[in-house]
């Protein structure tokens, strides 16, 4: 599958290859809303492999114009809105909700490219914010499927618990077996009461910088060329 990407500013990476591989586990189905979609990888492998009406929204402009020329491209139907998911007022619920959102902490250094800032730092997108917005559009039973800074996952499950949508299953990724997480995967559902499962963690790479098998397979599946560069 074929993907435009800026040549310069921010771009995809394989957080949101592993992130859809996660989300694919729990088979998708009815409205998905894909927040601060950028490019529209996720949902628009997500549309691809499932059936589900699909929504994305961003707040970039430029982000936007790529995931509608990517949809276009694949004759894959999208409903796309440029807006800040906090303060946009929907008119439906979603049985689906993902996202890969910005969750650098403000106080580290930086960038001073505007998509790239926009695209990484959480004051962007405040937690608590982003997850009582969530709460409100949400379905019955609806899922929350994420990634996140594995270092905030003590806020992460504060906020997600006190609104109600329960961590279902929480997967922890991590470069080599021996490194800390940087990354972890939560898939939480609204006004479920089941006990929480902890994964076995997710291991990126083998002692020689080698893909493992686990991450592999999702590049196979997600199967995707990126190109770089306008596409006028």
């Amino acid at each position: 599958m074929q993907i435009y990407q800026p040549c310069e500013g921010y771009r995809y990476n394989s957080d949101s290859i592993f992130l859809y591989q996660f989300i694919s586990s729990f088979k998708p189905k009815g409205q998905l809303l894909d927040v601060g979609c950028g490019v529209g990888v996720i949902s628009l492998l997500l549309s691809r492999d499932f059936d589900i009406k699909t929504t994305i929204i961003d707040k970039q402009q430029k982000m936007i114009d790529y995931a509608k020329q990517n949809f276009a491209l694949h004759s894959i139907n999208v409903d796309i809105i440029r807006n800040d998911f906090v303060t946009h007022d929907f008119d439906k619920k979603f049985d689906f909700i993902v996202s890969n959102p910005p969750f650098y902490h403000s106080d580290v250094t930086q960038s001073q490219d505007e998509h790239i800032n926009t695209a990484r730092y959480a004051h962007h997108l405040p937690l608590r914010e982003f997850i009582y917005k969530v709460k409100g559009l949400l379905r019955p039973k609806g899922w929350f499927i994420f990634c996140y800074d594995a270092k905030q996952i003590d806020e992460l499950l504060f906020y997600l618990k006190e609104a109600k949508i329960n961590p279902e299953r929480i997967e922890f990724v991590h470069s080599k077996i021996d490194r800390e997480s940087k990354l972890v995967m939560i898939a939480a559902r609204y006004n479920s009461k089941a006990m929480t499962k902890i994964s076995p963690p997710f291991i990126v790479f083998d002692e020689q910088s080698n893909y493992l098998s686990k991450a592999q397979e999702a590049f196979n599946r997600a199967n995707t060329h990126t190109i770089r560069g306008n596409f006028e």
